[in-house]
């Protein structure tokens, strides 16, 4: 394990700069790293594929796990590191403390209680990474799941850092005033009970109260996607289904687009993924994921297909 001074380099919005000593190697593979972040120690795994071209300039796509979750599970349920080895480029899997994010101060658990800053700890991550590998400015992306796409919303609203976010089961929790225009792609089951498609209470809420807090009180999803489009002054969008899969597209300027990508009668899960086997799922009361999608392949495609090209 690598342990890195935070903010050891510079990306395109850290607030300030630092000093810092020889940097060390990320190699090939799969790796664990720890950064300084605001006095606490934060991890987070890399994965770099062992043929990736180090004399070009290649993506970066933030995973951020669930509530829950970690990000070593997130590495080995989602399929990021095989796609990164098919389309060369570098994945990274921070781990939220007690295995939460802080997106808004009632969501999610000790982090938020705590007022843990998760946007400083991915900032310093991407400014990381970043220095030791040769990552494109303009291609950076974050996805996530549940809590963790509430956090690459978060992201969106106080950071420029990624030229797209691809939430799925997710919403977006408090302020975000005023955002910069950023390609988003939307993935929810209209069923999800944890964070529902129609927004308000979903069954774990707990009015963000007590030691565990948690308020979920998102807006309908075709509404929050409704206001990034405003955000990005975009197109009408254009409609199309196959089968239960139903895909919202709107073209915005500068190359960016919003996308909603809607899987009817599908709950809270990471379509395409393995999932939990039937015993977990009756004894955790999850869902299983859905089979129409592959929502790793379909983020790919849209992340891939919008970089930052304007500013």
């Amino acid at each position: 394990m690598l342990v890195l001074l935070a903010g050891c380099g510079l990306f395109r919005d850290d607030p300030e700069q630092h000093e810092v000593g020889p940097a060390p190697t990320m190699a090939a593979g799969s790796s664990v790293h720890t950064l300084v972040v605001q006095g606490q120690k934060r991890d987070f795994g890399l994965y770099q594929p062992a043929n990736l071209a180090r004399s070009t300039p290649v993506p970066l796509v933030v995973m951020l796990h669930g509530a829950l979750g970690t990000g070593s599970q997130a590495e080995s349920s989602y399929g990021w590191n095989a796609m990164a080895d098919r389309e060369g480029f570098v994945a990274a899997y921070p781990d939220g403390l007690s295995r939460s994010w802080a997106v808004s101060p009632d969501c999610c658990g000790p982090p938020a209680r705590d007022g843990v800053d998760d946007v400083a700890f991915v900032r310093q991550l991407v400014a990381t990474v970043a220095d030791q590998l040769p990552v494109d400015r303009d291609r950076v992306y974050a996805t996530g799941i549940s809590n963790g796409g509430m956090l690459a919303y978060r992201l969106a609203c106080d950071t420029e850092l990624f030229a797209a976010i691809g939430p799925v089961a997710a919403t977006q929790l408090g302020p975000c005033p005023s955002p910069a225009p950023t390609s988003v792609i939307h993935v929810h089951g209209t069923a999800d009970r944890t964070v529902p498609y129609d927004g308000g209470p979903g069954k774990r809420d707990n009015g963000g109260t007590g030691r565990n807090p948690v308020k979920i009180n998102g807006p309908a999803t075709p509404d929050l996607l409704a206001r990034w489009r405003s955000i990005g002054g975009c197109a009408a969008p254009v409609t199309s289904t196959s089968g239960p899969v139903s895909t919202s597209l709107a073209t915005c300027p500068e190359g960016r687009a919003v996308e909603l990508v809607t899987v009817a009668d599908a709950g809270h899960q990471w379509p395409g993924a393995a999932g939990p086997g039937p015993e977990a799922q009756r004894l955790l009361d999850l869902d299983p994921p859905a089979t129409a999608l592959d929502a790793t392949d379909t983020i790919w495609r849209f992340f891939d297909a919008h970089p930052r090209t304007g500013g």
